[in-house]
C-alpha cells in the first residue's frame, strides 16, 4: 500500500492546497492482473521532482490543467520526490503530452503519461506483466528506467541498473522498444519499490534527457566552488547542445552580480569569455591569473556597466522580489542580452512568490515593449531557489 496525504481536486483553489487530505491508494487497480484492463487508459501524469517540493510541482501541474479544462485531481505525499495526476477520462494525455510543455514547467524535472501503478510484481518474473503491459504503448525509441530522487529511492539503483538489460530485451524482442525507429517516444518505468511500478511514455523533445531529470555533471577541482555546477546546469538545460556556441563564444563579455568566490566566473572563463566579476568578496585567485576576469568591489545592486554587455548572471543571496526588480533594470536598459539568475525562494508559499517575482519581470518587460523568451526551473543542483533565464530577441551587443 502506498499512501499519499495529499489529494487536491481541481475545483480546489489554489490557496487551500496546504490543507491535506488523508488518502490511501492501494495497488489493486492496475496489478498484474491486467487481463480485465485496458491498457490504453493514459489516464495518469508522472511529474518527478525535488523531495520536498511537491506542494509546489502539484500547485503548478493544477492550475495548468484547469486552465486547458481537464478534471482530475492530484496526488502526492511529503518528501516522496514525485506527484501523481489522475484525470477523470482516459487517453487524454497521450495528447496532452504535446500540449504540456516541460520546459514550462518550473517544479517537474521529468514528465510522462502512464496507465497507472502496477502493484504486488512477482519478484520470479516482473518482466511478462510489464511487456503485457506495454504491449499497446506507442513504438518506443529508448527506455528510463527510474526511481525517486530520495534516500529510499536510491536504494533501488543497483536493483534497476540490473533489471536494464533483461528488460530491454525484452522489449526489443517484442519490437515495442526500436532504438533506429524514427518514433517520437521514449518508455519509462519509475519503480517505488521492486514490486510497485508507473509504466509509461514520454515525448522525446518534451521530456529530459536525463533518467529522472537529474544531470549527471563532473565537479571541477580547479573550479573556485560547486555552484558552478548550477550554472553548468542551466546552461544544458535552456539550451539544446547544438546551440550553445551561439551563446556562449570568446567573442562575448559577461558581468558576474554577486561573483565570489567564482563558481559562476569560471564557467564563463573556461569558454574563454571575458568577465566583470562584481562583488565586495574575494575571487580565487587562479581565476584572476587567467587575465579573463576584471574583479570590481560593488555592491551588485549598485553596479551599473559602462557598455552593454552579452551576459548577465546573478546568483546573490536577497530578497527575490528585489532580485527581480534588479534583472527587470537590465534588460529594460538594454544592458544585457541574456541573463541567468537565482531566486532565493522564503521558507512558506514558495509557489506564489515565483510567480510573483516572474509577474514582476513580464510587467517590466510588457511596459518596456521588449520581446523575450523567458524560463524558470527548479535545477537538481538549486536548492530553496528557483534559476531563471532571460533572453531579449531582436537585441544584440554591438
Amino acid at each position: 500500500m502506498h499512501e499519499f496525504l495529499y489529494v487536491y481536486r481541481l475545483n480546489d483553489k489554489l490557496n487551500n492546497l496546504s490543507l491535506p487530505v488523508t488518502f490511501e491508494y492501494t495497488t489493486h487497480v492496475n496489478n498484474i492482473n491486467i487481463g480485465n484492463v485496458s491498457t490504453h487508459l493514459m489516464k495518469t501524469l508522472l511529474l518527478l521532482c525535488r523531495p520536498g517540493f511537491e506542494k509546489e510541482c502539484a500547485q503548478e501541474i493544477q492550475q495548468i490543467l484547469e486552465i486547458k479544462g481537464i478534471n482530475g485531481y492530484v496526488k502526492t505525499r511529503p518528501l516522496s520526490a514525485f506527484v501523481v495526476f489522475e484525470s477523470f477520462e482516459a487517453n487524454q494525455f497521450l495528447e496532452l503530452l504535446k500540449q504540456i510543455k516541460l520546459n514550462e514547467l518550473i517544479f517537474a524535472r521529468q514528465m510522462f503519461a502512464s496507465t497507472g501503478l502496477m502493484g504486488n510484481l512477482p519478484a520470479n518474473d516482473r518482466i511478462t506483466p510489464l511487456i503485457k503491459q506495454f504491449s499497446s504503448f506507442p513504438v518506443c525509441k529508448d527506455i528510463f528506467i527510474e526511481y525517486p530522487d530520495t534516500n529510499e529511492g536510491k536504494s533501488l539503483s543497483g536493483f534497476c541498473k540490473k533489471f536494464t538489460t533483461p528488460f530491454k530485451m525484452a522489449l526489443e524482442k517484442q519490437k515495442i522498444l526500436q532504438p533506429d525507429s524514427n518514433t517520437d517516444y521514449r518508455a519509462h518505468l519509475f519503480f517505488l519499490d521492486s514490486a510497485n511500478v508507473y509504466p509509461g511514455v514520454s515525448l522525446i523533445d518534451n521530456s529530459s534527457p536525463w533518467p529522472s531529470g537529474i544531470p549527471r555533471l563532473k565537479y571541477s577541482k580547479s573550479a573556485p566552488s560547486r555552484s558552478t555546477l548550477k550554472l553548468d546546469e542551466a546552461w544544458q538545460t535552456f539550451f539544446k547542445k547544438d546551440d550553445q556556441n551561439n551563446y556562449l563564444n570568446r567573442k562575448m563579455t559577461a558581468v558576474d552580480l554577486g561573483a565570489s568566490p567564482g563558481g559562476w566566473t569560471w564557467q564563463f572563463t573556461r569558454r574563454f569569455i571575458h568577465v566583470h566579476a562584481i562583488d565586495n568578496g574575494p575571487m580565487q585567485k587562479e581565476l584572476m591569473d587567467s587575465g579573463l576576469v576584471t574583479h570590481l568591489k560593488v555592491d551588485g545592486f549598485n553596479y551599473k556597466p559602462p557598455k552593454p554587455v552579452t551576459w548577465m548572471v546573478c546568483d546573490i543571496v536577497e530578497s527575490p522580489k528585489k532580485v527581480a526588480k534588479l534583472i527587470s533594470q537590465w534588460l529594460c536598459n538594454g544592458w544585457c542580452t541574456y541573463t541567468i539568475f537565482n531566486l532565493k525562494l522564503p521558507m512558506k508559499k514558495r509557489y506564489q512568490e515565483v510567480q510573483l517575482c516572474k509577474s514582476i519581470i513580464i510587467e517590466a518587460l510588457n511596459e518596456h515593449d521588449l520581446k523575450y523568451e523567458f524560463h524558470l526551473k527548479h535545477l537538481y543542483h538549486d536548492r530553496e531557489e528557483v534559476t531563471g533565464f532571460l533572453k531579449l530577441l531582436n537585441h544584440t551587443v554591438q
